[in-house]
């Protein structure tokens, strides 16, 4: 299910994905980093939103909605949700409806959390 109907981001958000590199004795180390920047209104409206998707019932979306199998998620997009220079980001949930499975390229950050695999 991807909307953007009921998102209403207040005040200033910023969310960009940064390439970063360094060398070291030779070795050169390449890595990227996603920074989220906003004001107070903006801050508090992303949690807002990441709030109600933990809260919602994936389970009661009609089917043609958002089929078994399938993961709430709302995408913020430049210029609309977000600041115009912010990467376009999707949030959403990791558990699928009807199964609770996580998708696939998902690894854990602990073995041991690694049930809805």
């Amino acid at each position: 299910m991807k909307t953007n109907k009921n998102i209403k981001i207040t005040g200033n958000l910023d969310i960009l994905v940064i390439h970063n590199e360094d060398e070291f004795e030779g070795e050169i180390s390449k890595w990227d980093e996603v920074l989220i920047h906003g004001d107070p209104e903006g801050l508090k409206s992303l949690g807002e939103l990441l709030i109600k998707i933990s809260k919602l019932n994936q389970e009661k979306i009609e089917d043609k909605y958002l089929p078994i199998g399938e993961r709430v998620h709302f995408t913020l997009r430049p210029g609309l949700e977000l600041s115009k220079n912010s990467n376009e980001v999707t949030v959403g949930r990791l558990d699928s409806k009807g199964t609770g499975k996580f998708y696939n390229n998902f690894i854990p950050k602990d073995i041991s959390d690694a049930t809805n695999l």
